[in-house]
């Protein structure tokens, strides 16, 4: 076999070599310029020089050697577009030909192996297709395809390829098993095959690959145990084998791996205890095994990894206590052992010698004290510990903790007073302290100084005493006080909450009346001060709230009426005013239409609809039979007027038409949602605006056509969408339609309808697309983008009632305005399953949704993900398609691992957003990936998503260099 493989390598080189004494004779002025005329420059950066008034040694990206031949051609990171032509491969004594970081496309030319001079090839992060070239070049030390969009199998001859040092087709669409004959490069150094969709086992002839250092097979679809010859290979400095489908247990012989300092395993399906050998690889910097069925306990033995910085073990089986000699690691900065079955105290002296920046231990059953050690380091910024029986008081060494910025703390049994100085830590942005035994006051002489603050939950405790007037944080955005025994009146002061969305003050003693200031807090989304001892009247201020959504009043002591305005707030869509000492009429309007008896019960009110079981109120029914003449009398009035004017219409535009149909064969209805609209837009204005010249585009069956029109009496501008098949819309759209009110959804200001067709009506939002801003946009101005859309998605799914209601959820439906706040077009129900052609076509689709064809809270959070990593990485399913549809998920998945910043954060925003913003990022990819999940039920709901999204986007100190996966 050794002589016929030999024979094969000098008749191969043979032939290589007469093609290239016939194929690479050619003058190298010419092949350069057929290059030139092959390729798109629009960046004028690389070929704006290549001409023959220099010396070609002389252009841009080409280097000659002493005989004046080309030797390089170095062309990475231009922007380039266009194919690459054959002659690339013709040049008799090139080395090194790097077109990296392009947007160059097609095949690889085939005759890719005539170049036998060639020593370093890097087409990587473009958009080539088609198969990996074969054939050999034995000369060729570094291979790297990644990142492109390369398909097919890895064919047997890349074995030929025997000089290989690094190879690296990481990043595409590959397919099949990994072939055997990748054991021919002896040399091999470098094996990066992550996020194809390679299946079977892992070879085991991989072991005879001596000098390997570098195995990264992540993100792919292989299965089977982990061979145990890889443990033979003594060179290897990184193992990377995350997220597959490997089974059985982590072979021991990974203790012979001694040079090996990261490992891993994490996302996969392997079991049994960590084999005790693994704790003798004394270089090793990080450990991550998450995501897996592992068991068992982890011994003292963890003591000798001394270079160890990040430990991951959570989402597993372990049981027992953690290790004391944890403590004893000096260079440990990240431990993460949550979602396990863990026991026992955490190490007393945990942080004391260590170099801590986060320690999340939540969902065990831990007990004991927190050591008060934690933050000796001064570089503990995220301390998560909730979810286990911790018992005794908050350390004070944590109120002296200047570095902290995110605290969960709840769901344990801690008690005792907050330490003097725990609300002075001026970078904590999160801190949840709920369902404890914690006491003590929160206001008085206390004092906070948080600037940073953003969500505060100190629900289900038992402080006692007044109300702060302040927490020293104008950002903050969810305040949860409740189930407390707190006193005293609700502060004035908490008006100048501007931030605020979410305030609980629920089952407390509070007294007094609502002051009127909290009517300032005009992002309000709900309100909950139920369960209280507070009097007087609704202030009528609350009815001008913007986006109130929700209002809780129940078991107080309210008096007076409902005031009518407050079923006229278009926002407010619950409502629950039980238990109180309310009398006179229930509107009939808004929130209060529908309501539920048991939000109204206890009080002295009457009338209302019949759901919510009010006995009518005196004189109710001569009242409704005179407002039932006026309203036909009015409604009569009002059919004569319309007539009137499409008659008039009709004569001014004979061959008016709708899509090509004679839809103005009824009466034209317009019902207005908001009333300033109603005074500046006429029916008249409406109509006259469906011409073809105001169409501004045109779909498929529902949700048609978008026009756009102007008031003829004022400079109002306005969209109008049409909506056919209007019979068969769900019961209550159009009234569900005219609930939505939010600052990122467009603004819907009415409805047209006949019986036939109907149209909905948006202000016009002046603005761009966000696929046709975001790449100008700093990391700032997207985070602003990102955190907008996911307040919309939080309220279609979690705050209104708009179910029949989605969202245009893409780049180029959603329109940012000149204040970066992005406004998100509403779709009509059944768009999806009639755009059919459309929706398949587009890569912004969760993978159930293809096949069910119906959107859902989870595939919109799927949607979500896609936008954020594109924002994050200025790349999109469209233009990098790595493969499936899937494939740029997978991508983002094998950069986030991998933690190399520089190489996939969008080059636009790459300085100043590694510099300030490092740990920021890498959080928010990680909330990219949860969205993106395959399994729905795995993915975020939306108001998680927001109040994730809301506390990692913050500067971040202490930065460690690995990415660091948390609970959110």
């Amino acid at each position: 076999m050794a002589k016929n493989g030999a024979g094969e390598r000098e008749v191969l080189l043979v032939f290589m070599f007469l093609l290239l004494c016939s194929c690479c004779t050619g003058d190298e002025y010419d092949l350069l310029l057929s290059i030139k005329n092959s390729m798109n420059d629009p960046l004028n950066l690389s070929l704006s020089n290549w001409n023959l008034s220099l010396s070609y040694c002389e252009w841009k990206g080409i280097a000659c050697d002493n005989s004046s031949h080309v030797a390089k051609i170095e062309l990475s990171g231009n922007n380039l577009s266009g194919k690459i032509p054959e002659s690339f491969f013709h040049f008799p004594y090139i080395e090194t030909i790097d077109l990296s970081d392009n947007q160059l496309s097609g095949g690889i030319p085939s005759n890719i192996s005539i170049c036998l001079s060639l020593r370093h090839l890097n087409l990587s992060n473009n958009n080539f297709t088609g198969p990996l070239p074969r054939g050999s070049i034995p000369q060729l030390q570094a291979l790297d395809l990644s990142n492109n969009m390369l398909s097919g199998q890895i064919p047997d001859e890349i074995g030929f390829f025997w000089g290989l040092e690094f190879l690296d087709l990481g990043g595409n669409d590959l397919v099949g098993k990994i072939p055997l004959s990748i054991s021919n490069m002896t040399g091999l150094q470098i094996l990066t095959l992550s996020s194809n969709q390679l299946i079977g086992e892992i070879p085991q002839e991989l072991g005879l690959l001596k000098s390997l250092t570098w195995i990264y097979l992540g993100y792919n679809n292989l299965s089977g145990g982990i061979p145990t010859e890889i443990g033979e290979l003594t060179s290897l400095n990184h193992l990377d084998l995350v997220s597959n489908n490997l089974t059985g247990e982590i072979p021991s012989s990974f203790g012979n791996l001694t040079s090996l300092h990261y490992l891993f395993l994490y996302l996969n399906k392997l079991t049994g205890p960590v084999p005790p050998s693994i704790f003798g690889l004394q270089n090793l910097i990080s450990l991550d095994l998450s995501d897996n069925f592992l068991s068992g306990e982890i011994p003292e033995l963890i003591i000798q990894l001394q270079n160890l910085e990040v430990l991951h073990l959570f989402s597993n089986n372990f049981t027992g206590k953690i290790p004391n000699s944890v403590a004893s690691l000096p260079r440990l900065q990240v431990l993460q052992l949550w979602s396990n079955n863990f026991s026992g105290e955490i190490p007393k002296n945990l942080g004391r010698d260590n170099n801590l920046t986060v320690l999340d231990l939540s969902t065990n059953t831990l007990v004991g004290k927190i050591p008060g050690t934690l933050c000796n380091s001064g570089c503990l910024y995220k301390l998560i510990l909730f979810s286990n029986s911790l018992t005794g008081e908050i350390p004070n060494s944590l109120s002296r903790c200047s570095s902290l910025r995110r605290i969960r703390l709840q769901n344990n049994r801690l008690s005792g007073e907050l330490p003097h100085g725990f609300t002075k830590l001026s970078l904590v942005y999160f801190l949840d302290l709920s369902n404890n035994h914690l006491s003590g006051t929160m206001g008085g002489t206390r004092g906070w100084e948080m600037p940073e603050l953003q969500m505060l939950n100190f629900a289900r405790n038992r402080f006692s005493g007044a109300l702060p007037a302040s927490f020293g944080s104008g950002v903050i955005e969810n305040l949860d006080l409740s189930a407390n025994g707190l006193s005293g009146e609700i502060p004035a002061s908490f008006g100048d909450f501007s931030e605020l969305m979410e305030l609980k003050l629920s089952e407390n003693k509070l007294s007094g009346e609502i002051p009127d200031e909290l009517s300032l807090c005009e992002k309000l989304v709900s309100l909950n001060l139920s369960h209280n001892q507070l009097s007087g009247r609704i202030p009528t201020s609350l009815t001008q709230m913007p986006v109130l959504g929700q209002l809780d009043l129940s078991v107080n002591q309210f008096s007076g009426e409902i005031p009518k305005s407050l079923g006229e707030v278009e926002s407010l869509i619950q409502v629950n005013i039980s238990h109180n000492h309310f009398h006179g009429n229930l509107p009939s309007t808004g929130a209060f239409l529908a309501i539920n008896s048991s939000a109204v019960s206890g009080n002295r009110l009457c009338g209302g609809d019949s759901t919510a079981g009010l006995p009518p109120c005196k004189g109710d029914k001569l009242q409704v039979w005179l407002l039932i003449v006026t309203c036909l009398l009015v409604a009569l009035a009002a059919l004569v007027v319309l007539s009137l004017i499409l008659v008039f219409v009709r004569k001014r535009n004979d061959n008016f038409e709708t899509r090509g149909n004679n839809e103005v064969d009824g009466v034209w209805e317009l019902e207005f949602f908001d009333s300033k609209a109603s005074k500046e837009l006429r029916i008249i204005d409406v109509v006259a605006s469906m011409r073809d010249e105001n169409v501004i585009s045109r779909g498929i069956a529902r949700g048609g056509v978008l026009y756009k029109g102007k008031s003829s009496v004022s400079e109002f501008e306005f969209v109008m969408k049409e909506v056919s098949g209007i019979d068969s819309l769900p019961t209550g759209f159009w009234t569900e339609l005219g609930k939505l009110k939010h600052p990122n959804i467009e603004k819907v200001i009415g409805v047209m309808r006949s019986k036939k067709c109907g149209f909905w009506v948006s202000e016009f939002v002046e603005g761009q697309s966000v696929s046709e801003v975001f790449r100008g946009m700093s990391w700032d101005r997207r985070r602003k983008v990102a955190l907008g859309i996911a307040k919309a998605l939080c309220y279609l799914h979690c705050k209104s009632t708009g179910s029949s209601v989605g969202f245009e959820l893409s780049p180029e439906k959603i329109i940012v305005d000149g204040k970066d706040e992005p406004r998100l077009r509403l779709r009509s129900p059944g768009r999806i399953c009639t755009d059919a052609k459309t929706f398949v076509s587009s890569p912004y689709v969760a993978p159930e949704t293809r096949e069910a064809k119906d959107t859902t809270e989870k595939s919109d959070i799927y949607v979500f993900g896609l936008i954020l990593i594109e924002l994050l990485t200025g790349k999109t399913p469209a233009d990098t398609e790595f493969g499936l549809q899937e494939s740029i998920v997978e991508w983002a998945r094998y950069c986030y691992s991998d933690c190399h910043l520089d190489t996939w954060v969008d080059p636009t925003v790459k300085g100043t957003a590694l510099s300030n913003h490092q740990n920021e990022i890498v959080e928010t990819m990680s909330l990219a990936l949860h969205c993106t999940a395959d399994d729905p039920m795995a993915r975020p709901c939306a108001s998680d998503v927001v109040k994730t999204l809301e506390s990692v986007i913050r500067p971040t100190y202490c930065v460690f260099g690995l990415n660091c996966s948390s609970t959110i």
